[in-house]
């Protein structure tokens, strides 16, 4: 479930809304100058390559796309791997890399094929939970201080898009806000 979860940035909680409703969240989110849409979600085999993956939504990327700005659209993916004694660590360290505040120099845009994630805005005086789901189209404008939670067993496909090669590089903050809000898997629960 699509998820907006919004508190005060002193305060996790003093939570001043937390909705499913897909009207409310486009509508909150678009008064803060986050876009927000929705695709049609297609499910996703483990056979399909990313290649496979991306031709599926060809027209949809290209319309985002439609000005040339992305000069680097990938897949990220990632599912849990219980035979492979690897993946939990690796998963762990995956978590672990977004999960402080930092801010990008151009806008950090995903489309959820499948699974879930969670972006944290740290909108001041708010920080602004997006639970995205398959089918959910999420850009954080460039500069925007955030943080991303793949939860503790991420399992999830999204479509990146990058303007440079080196577009998903952070700058770290060193804020230890994130460690104040509730885990993607505590907003789900």
């Amino acid at each position: 479930m699509t998820l907006l979860h919004i508190a005060a940035d002193t305060d996790p909680a003093d939570v001043r809304l937390h909705t499913a409703d897909p009207e409310r969240i486009t509508a909150e989110l678009a008064t803060r100058g986050i876009v927000f849409d929705r695709w049609p979600a297609r499910p996703v085999t483990a056979a399909e390559s990313g290649e496979q993956i991306l031709g599926r939504y060809r027209d949809r990327i290209g319309e985002l796309n439609s000005d040339g700005r992305y000069r680097h659209i990938d897949l990220a993916r990632l599912h849990p791997d219980d035979a492979d004694p690897q993946w939990a660590e690796q998963a762990r360290a995956a978590r672990e890399k977004f999960l402080s505040e930092h801010r990008h120099a151009e806008d950090e845009v995903r489309f959820f094929v499948s699974g879930r994630g969670c972006f944290y805005l740290h909108l001041e005086p708010e920080v602004v939970a997006v639970v995205c789901e398959g089918g959910d189209l999420l850009s954080v404008p460039a500069g925007t201080r955030h943080w991303f939670d793949m939860g503790t067993r991420p399992d999830f496909v999204a479509i990146r898009f990058f303007e440079e090669a080196d577009g998903w590089v952070g700058d770290f903050t060193g804020e230890p806000i994130a460690e104040h809000f509730p885990s993607l898997d505590q907003l789900v629960a």
